[in-house]
């Protein structure tokens, strides 16, 4: 793919995300009227997508509900500004391990593995115009925890949404989620052109080195769209490395909890930053209605 910067630039919001964030600043959201009024105030701000997971709305631990997902999508349709709905579809896949010496049984605490089905139930009830597919396995942070998404399940799920009409973001953490990625576009699984979101600096995926960027991008076929995201304090550099590679931009409390050293941000304070960089750069960003007809998406209407 030829490196050139991009002139018109969508912005992403991932509202609240799977992590153990809820704790650590009062602007994470955990209610469903709270996630679905941030996102709101984020679209407001700019963003033409909004990314969001659930949380229980009691103590903020991330959550599969059905009736959650079904709130935050009638509120965030039935609000006063126009914006397109990204859900999550990777939970449930995530292994946490026994010891070193006793891998197995495994740890049920922190393990939650269900089928392809179950995990994609949200999706089929609530049809928002995009969902994420975590595009391959990997070690996640933490000593014992494995992010488990195999051939046949990515297959299973990418299946079930090319038949609901749900277009999905391949959010890729390294170069080998791309290269399964073009497998399932090149037999049909998924559609072409394909969406893609690059998640940098995520241990231990991807490093967020602008060498290993720039492979990524190559890496990506020319004809699909993209975006690029990193984590804390280079969450905002990131926005201007990926409109001068020729992507778009994602921002959000799920990858970074602040506006500038010591300050807790909120998403539209995330949103209206990352606005003005693009802007500053000479770029246009753009609405959500320009977004369907560049990725293909019909607007939903409110269940």
């Amino acid at each position: 793919m030829p490196l050139q910067m991009n002139r018109n630039v969508f912005i992403t919001c991932a509202v609240t995300g799977s992590g153990s964030t809820q704790d650590k600043s009062p602007h994470v959201p955990r209610s469903p009227k709270q996630i679905a009024e941030s996102a709101i105030d984020a679209a407001k701000a700019g963003a033409a997508v909004v990314h969001c997971h659930v949380r229980d709305p009691e103590t903020g631990a991330p959550s599969r509900r059905l009736d959650l997902y079904r709130e935050v999508t009638d509120l965030i349709r039935a609000a006063d500004v126009d914006v397109v709905l990204n859900l999550t579809a990777g939970m449930g896949g995530d292994i946490v391990f026994g010891s070193t010496e006793a891998p197995l049984p495994v740890n049920e605490k922190g393990t939650d593995m269900i089928g392809a089905a179950e995990r994609m139930a949200h999706i089929a009830e609530c049809l928002p115009e995009i969902c994420t597919l975590d595009c391959g396995t990997m070690n996640f942070a933490e000593a014992d925890y494995v992010m488990t998404n195999t051939p046949g399940m990515l297959r299973a799920m990418g299946s079930m949404m090319t038949e609901l009409g749900v277009k999905p973001e391949i959010e890729a953490f390294d170069t080998g989620h791309l290269w399964f990625a073009k497998q399932l576009v090149s037999e049909g699984t998924l559609a072409s052109p394909a969406l893609v979101q690059l998640c940098m600096g995520v241990p231990w995926g991807a490093p967020n080195d602008l060498n290993t960027l720039l492979a990524m991008v190559n890496a990506i076929p020319n004809d699909w769209a993209w975006s690029a995201f990193s984590l804390g304090r280079d969450q905002i550099p990131y926005a201007a490395a990926a409109v001068l590679a020729g992507g778009n931009v994602r921002v959000g409390l799920e990858d970074n909890l602040f506006l500038e050293k010591g300050v807790l941000a909120t998403n539209a304070q995330l949103v209206e930053k990352a606005r003005k960089v693009i802007e500053g750069m000479g770029a246009k960003v753009m609405g959500p209605q320009d977004v369907r007809s560049l990725l293909g998406l019909s607007k939903r209407s409110p269940k």
